[in-house]
């Protein structure tokens, strides 16, 4: 079929064209005026994933901010965000709501919040603006008034529940870590009793902040000995003098009896006697000490070894202790932050023109509808009831001559 034929076709059926064109804007035209309107409105909250957290420091990046936007734009609908938002408003007590509550289907069994909750999770949706952390919370309401109040309460309540999300889950953690803690504390105490026990036991003490024992002290001490013996008195005195010092300064924050102490004045006591005696030792006599020391230590080296193995557990369970500890402050500190990282861009604006319907792209949808279905309804019509109406639709017949063409003189 050739375009002269569709076009002669069109021009006798023009009026079944027209026909079904008027028909589909007049349904345009009741859609406009018989559909309620819907207005949209819209808040927004930015999500700094870039801002490090206040008492952690971390921050939230790469695949795994993908899923932490995913599961806040999840929140927002979520029942309980939006149960609060309902609170907000004060639908439980709206005489509208009742009534149509009152009157929904019998096998309806949800609560009568839940129902309010369920009719703005239908009307709300979620977006994220392009390429941006921007959350789009819109919602549809039936005038704009109502879609701003319900836009800004359902933005808060999810500002307010993040918050509440993050203190509960931070409190949680902080009270298990306490927990451990105070494990950890009862494994501390037990590791330092049984030091203590073994170092009164076998008589042999472990310096704290040297992590070495009395003895081996007491032998580095005589083996610098060396050094004042060269020096005379005076570097005796010098060294009198240094250790008085570090004695007082220890004296000020340990026990009398800590064993830092006994080690430091029994240093101080061979110092002291190198210096009555107004130089250093004879080589001989020192050499004798100094032998006397060091089999004192091999014949106790199981003994210190042990108490080595003491001291390590001690330190091992204290510093497991200072870590978990820690840790209960940071999470304490976390659930005390009032910052969710969560920033609201204003407040949601009463819209300013429905959503729906939008007249213009109704009365183009009608009239190009129309204008496809005439056209389509035409050619059928034609199809079903062929007329010959000019000499390509006898050229297109089999054994039917065509004579002459005849055209109409100008």
């Amino acid at each position: 079929m050739s375009i002269m034929q569709f076009w002669r076709i069109l021009c006798a059926r023009w009026t079944l064209v027209a026909a079904t064109t008027i028909f589909c804007l007049l349904g345009g035209a009741l859609v406009i005026k018989m559909a309620p309107p819907r207005w949209d409105a819209e808040a927004n909250v930015y999500l700094n994933l870039l801002k490090p957290d206040p008492v952690t420091g971390e921050m939230i990046g790469g695949p795994s901010s993908r899923a932490y936007i995913g599961t806040q734009m999840g929140l927002i609908t979520d029942y309980t965000v939006v149960g609060q938002a309902v609170d907000k408003l004060g639908w439980l007590s709206d005489p509208t709501f009742i009534q149509q509550y009152q009157n929904r289907s019998q096998s309806d069994t949800r609560d009568f919040r839940r129902w309010l909750a369920q009719i703005i999770i239908d009307r709300t949706r979620v977006t994220v603006m392009d390429n941006s952390n921007i959350l789009n919370i819109i919602y549809t309401g039936s005038d704009p008034e109502s879609a701003k109040a319900v836009a800004n309460a359902l933005m808060q309540s999810y500002l307010d529940n993040s918050l509440s999300f993050r203190r509960a889950e931070a409190i949680k953690s902080a009270d298990w870590y306490a927990s451990q803690a105070k494990k950890a504390k009862i494994s501390l105490e037990e590791a330092q009793t049984a030091e203590t026990a073994f170092e009164r036991q076998n008589n042999v003490v472990m310096m704290q902040h040297e992590h070495t024992d009395v003895d081996s002290a007491r032998l580095t001490a005589m083996a610098a000995q060396s050094f004042t013996a060269d020096s005379g008195g005076g570097g005796a005195q010098a060294q009198l003098a240094e250790i008085d010092a570090q004695i007082k300064n220890a004296s000020e924050t340990l026990g009398p009896n800590h064993p830092d102490l006994i080690a430091l004045r029994a240093k101080r006591n061979a110092l002291l006697s190198i210096a009555r005696q107004g130089g250093a030792p004879t080589e001989s006599s020192h050499g004798s000490r100094v032998d006397q020391q060091k089999a004192l230590i091999i014949a106790e080296r199981d003994k210190l070894s042990k108490l080595r193995n003491l001291h390590s557990e001690v330190e091992l369970q204290r510093d497991l202790y200072n870590k978990t500890a820690q840790k209960e402050i940071d999470f304490r500190q976390q659930a005390a932050v009032a910052d969710t990282g969560l920033t609201p861009l204003g407040s949601a604006s009463a819209p300013q023109s429905p959503s729906y319907p939008k007249i213009p792209l109704i009365v183009g949808g009608s009239l190009g509808l129309g204008l496809a279905l005439g056209l389509l309804v035409a050619l059928l019509t034609e199809l079903l009831n062929r007329r010959v109406r000019g000499a390509e639709d006898l050229q297109s017949l089999p054994g039917v001559p065509l004579l002459t063409v005849l055209e109409v003189a100008r």
